[in-house]
């Protein structure tokens, strides 16, 4: 309940970032070299301008509809493998950490995908979707259902090192504290801040997949990964892969943190370990 209501909050909070976002990587597709720079406020103006105020949150349904059920697949296949694999109550050390957290992205990312298609369209601003549903109705019936699934392999090379890397850096940032920091009341903003600290690093980390994926999950019958990759390299070069960075990492950090927060809080008050 706590873990949906956090999920629920900070997605409509940050949702105004993935649109940004979204939008800065797929202006790239127009961009000749030498063009002048589109940055995050000149989007963020031409959308208030263009769509209205509301228009940040285009795509937020599809958001909520990923996002909540996203959070408890995650958390529930983290805390499952951590049972399962370290039963003694052993801490993982840091490559048992990448592959626990990116072992739990990878499953809540594919059970997910084909909403996180329909999420990306709406933020493109290509598509006139009305609803999460229709958009899936639509893709099928003029795409077909492997479209829903568009981008999987640049998603996972996103999502699971992603989340591998946060959970390595935030359980080493967290061993770090202070015994009397972790039993105070001030051990949720010790957690908050191991949780900023390890999103931050992560998402320069996994930025280019993030690129990729955005560019095939537009325009799926236009893109593989290879060429999506080749495309982006020869016309924008290494820079063109962190198209985005800002906003994205400000979203993935802060909400990645809070949630972990969140189920931390949560953890102990059951009486579990986490």
């Amino acid at each position: 309940m706590c873990g949906s209501l956090s999920g629920t909050c900070s997605t409509l909070l940050f949702q105004p970032l993935d649109l940004v976002k979204t939008r800065l990587q797929t202006l790239q597709n127009n961009m000749k070299p030498g063009a002048p720079k589109v940055g995050m406020m000149t989007v963020l103006v031409q959308v208030i301008r263009t769509e209205s105020f509301l228009g940040l949150w285009k795509g937020v349904s599809p958001s909520f509809v990923r996002c909540i059920p996203g959070v408890g697949i995650y958390f529930s296949t983290f805390y499952s493998l951590k049972q399962h694999y370290f039963q003694e109550g052993r801490a993982p050390n840091a490559g048992e950490a990448v592959l626990l957290g990116a072992g739990a992205r990878a499953v809540a990312g594919v059970c997910m995908l084909p909403v996180t298609v329909i999420k990306t369209r709406f933020e493109s601003g290509r598509y006139n979707y009305v609803s999460v549903l229709g958009a899936l109705k639509s893709v099928c019936e003029t795409e077909g259902p492997r479209a829903l699934f568009s981008g999987l392999t640049a998603t996972l090379l996103r999502d699971a090192p992603f989340s591998g890397i946060y959970v390595m850096f935030y359980s080493q940032a967290k061993r770090s504290l202070p015994p009397e920091v972790s039993s105070s009341p001030y051990a949720p903003l010790g957690n908050f801040g191991c949780g900023v600290m390890a999103g931050v690093l992560a998402s320069v980390v996994t930025q280019p997949a993030d690129v990729v994926k955005t560019h095939i999950q537009v325009s799926p019958s236009h893109w593989t990964t290879k060429d999506a990759i080749r495309y982006i390299y020869t016309e924008h070069g290494l820079r063109g892969f962190f198209r985005g960075a800002v906003p994205r990492s400000l979203r993935r950090t802060l909400m990645a943190a809070m949630a972990w927060t969140v189920y931390e809080q949560l953890m102990a008050r059951m009486g579990l370990k986490s």
